[in-house]
């Protein structure tokens, strides 16, 4: 098994993430335990504290029609996330979409 950082990289769908984790699982778990041997783990605090200093949130009010909320909360529980999360994740990934083509317009 290689060593060295295990990268885990952006997935295109949910199969394809499935796939990674169920062929990295060895590893994965192989490096949380020396993380954790190591005191080298970080805490979910640690990691949202550092998140958002490197990405500080706002709060917005959006108003939203009931069913699309209703699909949101549906969509998020499968994901076990919560909806306000899947929402900021949905949007994230159309904002970054949008500026790839922005940029190839551009370029064009």
């Amino acid at each position: 098994m290689a060593r060295g950082n295990l990268t885990i990289p952006s997935f295109k769908t949910e199969a394809e993430e499935v796939a990674w984790w169920d062929h990295h699982r060895r590893r994965v778990e192989t490096e949380l335990r020396r993380r954790m041997k190591d005191g080298t783990t970080q805490t979910l605090a640690e990691v949202a504290a550092a998140v958002k200093k490197r990405n500080p949130l706002r709060p917005v009010t959006v108003r939203l029609a009931t069913g699309d909320i209703a699909t949101a909360r549906n969509l998020a529980a499968r994901q076990g996330i919560g909806y306000q999360t899947y929402l900021k994740l949905l949007l994230r990934k159309a904002l970054d979409r949008e500026v790839a083509r922005s940029r190839r317009e551009r370029r064009s």
